[in-house]
């Protein structure tokens, strides 16, 4: 399959981006210049989205974290930080949950995987992928945002381009029921053995804050951050300071 991934940096420490639920690499990029001074990055399209092929497959949890290892066996990385999002917190703490010797350590934001109600916002989320168009789309992110905070178009026309693409919608229905049919989280999180951090914005209205304790307290060496002020995407709403908790949790922990 061909994978389409963004590159920066030139250290020669990695680390891994994944993006979330009808996302793409892209939604990384207020995050990037910040952290590839010190660390060399590698965000890709997860397999199925973006501009990433989108095989006819059962997008489950196991599909994603197979694609993982795949890409970074691909990439010949023997050693790498991950962090992921939404949906890619729940694919990086499956991958960590393998213990796999080369992730050294996770950062997981506002991670999928726990809530399994819907959300208004979770709702308007869904309507935007399935009848993605201006409206729909910008009406979803103001709501992860929250009302005071401007949606920027590039990103509204990113995701109804990638929604409009073959098979988009496929996937996402795919994804959508390969983790509601998923085995429960929690036994897989307390094998997870290395430093984990947890970052959730305190106004996270997709998968609100008031799950974060219990992601915290399934793994055994982890801690949590609220972003106060963040909704859902604390990466686009305030990158400066979360490339900033991200750097000393790396480089020595909180």
């Amino acid at each position: 399959n061909n994978i389409c991934y963004l590159e920066d940096g030139q250290s020669d420490r990695n680390l891994l981006l994944r993006h979330g639920l009808v996302c793409y690499a892209e939604r990384w990029s207020n995050l990037i210049p910040f952290l590839s001074k010190r660390y060399r990055i590698f965000a890709p399209d997860l397999i199925g989205y973006g501009q990433s092929d989108k095989p006819s497959v059962d997008y489950t949890p196991e599909v994603f974290t197979k694609f993982v290892f795949d890409f970074i066996e691909a990439l010949e990385i023997k050693k790498t930080f991950m962090i992921g999002t939404s949906l890619g917190g729940q694919i990086v703490a499956e991958c960590a949950a393998t213990q796999s010797p080369i992730i050294e350590k996770i950062i997981l934001i506002s991670p999928a995987g726990i809530m399994r109600k819907s959300t208004p916002t979770l709702d308007a989320y869904t309507m935007a992928a399935l009848y993605p168009n201006r409206d729909s789309v910008k009406n979803a992110y103001q709501m992860m945002i929250g009302p005071s905070k401007q949606v920027s178009e590039i990103s509204i026309e990113r995701f109804v381009n990638n929604m409009s693409r073959p098979n988009a919608k496929m996937v996402f229905l795919s994804t959508l029921l390969g983790l509601k049919n998923a085995p429960d989280i929690f036994e897989r999180l307390s094998k997870i053995n290395i430093p984990t951090l947890v970052i959730w914005g305190k106004e996270d209205k997709l998968i609100p804050f008031e799950y974060a304790h219990q992601f915290v307290s399934s793994i055994k060496d982890s801690k949590l951050v609220a972003m106060e002020g963040c909704g859902h995407s604390p990466y686009v709403e305030d990158p400066e300071k979360l490339a900033d908790t991200i750097s000393k949790f790396l480089s020595k922990g909180l």
